[in-house]
């Protein structure tokens, strides 16, 4: 009786990249991921900024304002949030480390060089509990 190898999923695609903590991934998607998700921001405050009756300063913007006036922002953060999430676990599985680490990302700070730490840090060339090579996660049966 032999047992052959969990099948795995090698190319799962950018939905997955973005909605599922589930496998790894490596430093160019995780990157170029980043990149569209703080462009997305930056378009919707650059409409808030846009939109707003008075040009407002630094020293007057408030968060409960932005929030007030745009009642679509607090779910578009909270997907930003969800896929910064995802790619952070994922990330973090595929160096060898336990996805729990994640919510260090909320800690303020430490979120901005966490972000940087993990896309410098090089994959794990080994297969481990989370997926067979870099992008990739193990399918269950």
């Amino acid at each position: 009786m032999s047992t052959s190898p969990p099948s795995a999923n090698i190319s799962p695609g950018p939905l997955w990249a973005l909605l599922s903590p589930i496998g790894r991934i490596s430093r160019e998607p995780y990157w170029l991921c980043f990149i569209l998700i703080w462009i997305v921001f930056g378009i919707a405050i650059r409409i808030w900024w846009l939109s707003s009756v008075e040009t407002p300063t630094p020293e007057s913007l408030m968060a409960g304002e932005y929030l007030g006036t745009n009642p679509l922002f607090p779910v578009l953060f909270f997907v930003l949030q969800w896929f910064e999430l995802a790619l952070v676990i994922k990330r973090l599985q595929d160096i060898g480390q336990s996805g729990f680490l994640a919510l260090l990302i909320f800690v303020p700070v430490f979120n901005l060089i966490m972000l940087i730490f993990l896309g410098i840090v090089p994959s794990k060339a080994e297969a481990n509990r989370h997926g067979p090579v870099p992008n990739s996660y193990w399918r269950k049966r």
